[in-house]
């Protein structure tokens, strides 16, 4: 697995050895990035402050980092996924941009003084079968860790229930495999005039 574009494009990601963590593929993360760079609703990620949940090796948020995120806090409980993104934190010299948040994404609490300001982008990759985006969303809310323009960016399998994102608008689902996508926004009291169309592409790739 590689680094897809920017300064760190073709490096190597180290990853969690065994079947506790399923790293994005290098397609569908390459997918989800072009679209976040041309989507006229996504917030730029040029220096844009992220957060990765369920990190794994950290593979999504490295990815923005390489393409000019000012910063990433990688929140992950399981202590082998933590150790493999410490190595590549070292590996990429990403020292100054990044954190790990040794808490579960499913009990962040409120956002602490330590991680700085609100996030733009929140990625999540959970273990597929058990529903945790949703859970997340609720937690990224109510610790006010996001920013009023923030995009959620979830990966669940085609075999999971929908997420249902509550306070969020679904702009953008596709497949790719057996994975799907959805990128969401909040919804704010004028969405109903401003609303976007969700885009909704069903094939697989």
């Amino acid at each position: 697995m590689r680094i897809v574009s920017g300064k760190l494009k073709g490096r190597s990601i180290i990853t969690p050895e065994g079947r506790d963590t399923r790293p994005t593929s290098d397609r569908a993360r390459e997918a989800m990035f072009n679209i976040l760079a041309h989507a006229a609703w996504a917030p730029p990620i040029e220096d844009a402050r992220v957060i990765d949940l369920y990190a794994g090796s950290g593979a999504l948020g490295f990815e923005a980092l390489s393409r000019g995120a000012s910063y990433c806090l990688f929140v992950e409980t399981h202590v082998k996924a933590r150790g493999v993104i410490r190595e590549n934190i070292e590996k990429f010299q990403q020292f100054g941009t990044t954190r790990i948040h040794r808490r579960s994404a499913v009990d962040l609490g409120k956002r602490p003084a330590g991680a700085g300001e609100k996030f733009d982008i929140a990625f999540m990759d959970p273990p597929y079968g058990y529903e945790l985006v949703d859970p997340a969303i609720t937690e990224l809310v109510k610790g006010d860790w996001l920013a009023d323009d923030a995009i959620i960016v979830a990966e669940v399998s085609k075999d999971d229930p929908e997420p249902k994102f509550p306070g969020f608008e679904v702009l953008h689902e596709k497949s790719y495999g057996a994975a799907r996508v959805y990128m969401a926004r909040v919804i704010k009291p004028d969405d109903e005039e401003t609303s976007i169309p969700k885009e909704d592409t069903t094939q697989n790739e």
